[in-house]
């Protein structure tokens, strides 16, 4: 099959890249955790208290968000604090909002 050549398209990768990032966000909890973040930082602690998982969860969220570069960490002595790095994902989040209204009757 021959590929479809359209000008100024990103390369593949860029679309792996794109789902990955997606992929990241495609949970409620971590996006109730990205809505948090958006309001300032918050430690694991506040987070898994709004979240209403064990602690273990909510890191691998966590985890997951910070690998994708959505969110960073920073350790405080016994602390982990979590920050959005990206707030434009927001923008994200208000497509959506779009999305579900426009599909509503």
């Amino acid at each position: 099959m021959q590929e479809l050549k359209i000008k100024n398209r990103p390369p593949r990768e860029a679309f792996a890249e794109r789902a990955r990032v997606i992929k990241a966000l495609a949970h409620p909890s971590r996006l109730l955790i990205v809505d948090e973040l958006s309001r300032g930082e918050r430690c694991v602690c506040e987070l898994t208290e709004l979240v209403g998982h064990d602690i273990s969860t909510v890191s691998k969220h966590l985890s997951l968000l910070r690998q994708s570069g959505i969110v960073a960490d920073e350790k405080r002595g016994l602390q982990v604090f979590y920050r959005l790095t990206t707030p434009c994902v927001l923008n994200f989040f208000a497509c959506i909002e779009s999305v579900i209204r426009a599909g509503k009757p």
